[in-house]
């Protein structure tokens, strides 16, 4: 079920404060692998895309089960992880749109590199943490709080911590 427009919204504009996600896919049966990815574009649906090299061990682990979470952190104040199912997409037109110039580093033959593909998260769920700005006065008094009574800290829904159904 659809959460409503304004939640939809935050999340969007949470995971558009990321540069970087740790992209979490399977190995097997019984074991996860983490990465760093530069986020090369989000969606206003939330889906994440991603340039990554076709050598690169994603790829086999993608296509043994396409289920993968990403988690995003900004210092101590915002924390976001969305889960979805990656696609491989192969997409010159698409790269071009996406491509920034610190892509080259991976892709040293730049957009043409014969290397390179896309990596389409389609977003289903997400959740955050946002303890930013007014939210982090509000998270530091209800720490102090909880401290001092022995008791666990108010954290409000919807603005400090949600969850998302996309």
């Amino acid at each position: 079920m659809a959460q409503p427009t304004d939640e939809l919204q935050k999340f969007y504009e949470l995971l558009n404060r990321f540069d970087t996600g740790i992209l979490v896919t399977h190995i097997g049966p019984n074991g996860l692998h983490g990465r760093p990815m530069a986020v090369a574009q989000v969606e206003p649906n939330c889906d994440v895309w991603f340039l990554t090299g076709l050598d690169t061990p994603k790829i086999e682990e993608i296509r043994f089960n396409d289920e993968v979470l990403i988690t995003f952190q900004n210092k101590r104040d915002e924390f976001v992880t969305l889960s979805g199912r990656a696609e491989l997409v192969r997409d010159s037109g698409q790269v071009a749109e996406i491509w920034r110039e610190p892509f080259k580093i991976w892709f040293p033959q730049g957009q043409a590199d014969p290397n390179i593909a896309l990596l389409h998260v389609h977003a289903r769920q997400g959740e955050y943490w946002d303890n930013a700005g007014v939210n982090r006065i509000s998270y530091l008094f209800e720490s102090v709080k909880a401290y001092a009574s022995g008791e666990r800290p108010n954290i409000r829904e919807g603005s400090q911590h949600g969850k998302v159904n996309i």
